[in-house]
């Protein structure tokens, strides 16, 4: 005898393929169920920590690596999968000592971009 087999409905991953804007939108739809609310909610809060990161981790310090940790998921939940990458290749910097400041700086460009993505949706 076989068992019944159920259908599950999966949540599609994050796309392989690069995307031209610094936010997906279709994984920040997914990720707040279609509010529309509620993503300029998550992009308004995602933008100011973002700032605040950057500024914390600015001279390099021992927990910078814990702070791009921070960053890369708040990154990937709201669709910004270029700042997630760039805090990962911080946080594997950190960790082994190689090429920090070269790390830091590509950190800085994608949140750069991923802000001023943000900043246009959000405006009135």
């Amino acid at each position: 005898m076989t068992p019944e087999l159920q259908r599950m409905d999966w949540m599609p991953s994050p796309p392989l393929a690069p995307i031209d804007s610094p936010l997906d939108l279709d994984h920040l739809s997914r990720m707040t169920l279609g509010d529309a609310d509620l993503q300029q909610e998550v992009l308004a809060m995602f933008a100011e920590q973002a700032v605040r990161l950057i500024a914390a981790m600015a001279a390099l310090p021992a927990e910078a690596g814990a702070l791009a940790h921070k960053l890369k998921g708040s990154a990937r939940g709201v669709g910004a999968f270029a700042v997630a990458d760039a805090a990962a290749s911080l946080e594997i910097a950190v960790q082994t000592g190689h090429d920090q400041r070269h790390a830091l700086a590509a950190l800085k460009e994608a949140v750069t971009e991923a802000r001023a993505a943000i900043e246009a949706m959000l405006k009135p």
